[in-house]
């Protein structure tokens, strides 16, 4: 197994890792530590707030102790059509680019089980809950002509190039299955557990295209250690409580451990004679979360519930040499407690179900300043906020409809985040053009464009109670 050692650049108040650097700092929060997760129309349309409500095998996402409310077993699945559109922009230019994707993204169901009436236990229940996710994502950054570099060959000044564009692409999915136990205690308190099992994979690609000032020619430049492809699968735990203080009002806790993740790593280098491709292993830890619910149920038509979740912990990878001891190091100095608070409502008329949610996720690193450039091609010493990953809101709403057994329910949610990509610091090679192998990125400067996220997913759910 080869280890490769992270190139680091000082900031104001941290340090920023730099060779495997943006783009395993953002998947470390947005692919691995990620809240967000897709579950039935109905608990999408409610923002996924049912922590203290329960009642949606879906809840294992948020409280397993949720699995202990339904009084009927049930099964459905889930069809969701995913629209993201992200719009980068970079000195007064912008580039818009949209993805399409349909999937089955949700299926699960719920086993009740009525105890005998001697015991004040009414129900031992079994919910099982899997749920996938498009993690695809594209970004394309505008040129701009004032940033330019010199390109050497034996110390000899062969050329001069201009920065012409940049292109951030994942591709791949995360999935997570969950198994859960819940307990109904005489119609008042409601406990469980769950086991949880994650799996993900990455593709990812991060270029620059360079105009030559020899020959006008434009080429395309691989950042260092990339492209790059990740196969991991992880496992956590999770248990929690519901409790009803009165007919109208019930409050929920949870806890869930972090996710412990086995990632194997496969990467390009340019740096050595013995360019190629290497592999290596990582194991990383995922915060730890709470959560805490309320809800209130006025009546048997409406109910209203909220939670907020935070982060016990902060991501932490098993250190193995200096690429590791510098991730953590800066997400120990720079990262903040994970923290989301979700709304989510239901009003019943008759068999007919109308729903919403709204959900507001804090960024997770503070502001950070690093040596960037201007539109004017100038490097200064510049604080960000939201960089590499931004706040995040999400606003839901959905239908449904009750035919006795069977049921349908549809949502539309839409997710928006907007925050600052960092790109072009470090080193990137071409190895197609003449200027194989060579160098053209070494400074302490990096570009960066302003990427604003949009998704529109729409949801629809069939069910089956019996």
């Amino acid at each position: 197994m080869i280890k490769k050692s992270f190139i680091i650049l000082s900031f104001t108040a941290a340090y920023f890792a730099n060779a495997q650097d943006i783009s395993t700092l953002r998947n470390t929060i947005d692919v691995y530590s990620n809240s967000a997760t897709t579950g039935s129309a109905k608990y999408n349309a409610m923002a996924g707030s049912m922590g203290a409500l329960g009642g949606d095998f879906s809840v294992i996402n948020t409280n397993p102790a949720g699995i202990g409310v339904p009084i009927t077993s049930e099964i459905s699945g889930t069809l969701a059509i995913q629209n993201s559109k992200n719009t980068t922009s970079l000195a007064g230019t912008a580039l818009d680019y949209k993805l399409n994707n349909t999937d089955l993204t949700n299926v699960g169901g719920v086993m009740a089980f009525r105890l005998d009436d001697s015991t004040p236990w009414k129900f031992v229940n079994i919910g099982v809950n899997y749920s996938n996710q498009s993690i695809e994502d594209y970004s394309e950054t505008p040129g701009n002509a004032n940033v330019n570099f010199n390109i050497y060959n034996a110390g000899t000044l062969i050329d001069n190039v201009t920065y012409a564009g940049h292109a951030y692409n994942r591709y791949g999915d995360v999935s997570k299955m969950s198994i859960a136990a819940g307990g109904n205690y005489d119609n008042r308190i409601y406990v469980g557990a769950g086991l949880n099992f994650h799996t993900a994979n990455i593709d990812q690609y991060d270029s620059a295209a360079f105009n030559s000032s020899l020959n006008n020619n434009t080429s395309v430049y691989d950042k260092q250690y990339t492209p790059f492809s990740e196969s991991s699968t992880g496992f956590s735990a999770s248990v929690g409580v519901i409790g009803k203080i009165n007919p109208q009002f019930r409050l929920g806790a949870s806890v869930e451990t972090p996710t412990w993740w086995s990632i194997a790593r496969v990467y390009n280098e340019y740096e050595n004679p013995t360019d190629g491709t290497y592999t290596e292993d990582r194991k990383l830890a995922s915060p730890m979360k709470a959560t805490v619910s309320a809800a209130f149920v006025p009546n048997k038509n409406f109910a209203i519930n909220v939670d907020y979740s935070l982060g016990l912990t902060k991501p932490k990878y098993k250190v193995y040499g200096n690429a590791e001891t510098e991730l953590n190091n800066f997400f120990s100095n720079n990262s903040k407690s994970l923290s989301e608070i979700k709304v989510g409502a239901e009003y019943r008329i008759d068999a007919f179900r109308l729903r919403g949610g709204y959900g507001f996720a804090s960024s997770p690193f503070d502001s950070m300043s690093i040596s960037a450039f201007s539109a004017n091609g100038n490097a200064a010493n510049t604080t960000y906020d939201d960089l590499i990953v931004g706040k995040r809101t999400t606003i839901g709403a959905g239908i449904g409809y009750d035919f006795k057994s069977f049921y349908i329910d549809a949502a539309y949610q839409n997710l928006s985040s907007e925050y600052k990509s960092p790109f072009l610091r470090g080193s990137a090679a071409n190895n197609t053009g003449y200027f194989s192998d060579t160098y053209i990125v070494d400074s302490n400067d990096a570009v960066v464009s302003n990427v604003k996220n949009t998704k529109d997913h729409f949801f629809i759910t069939l069910g089956w109670r019996f």
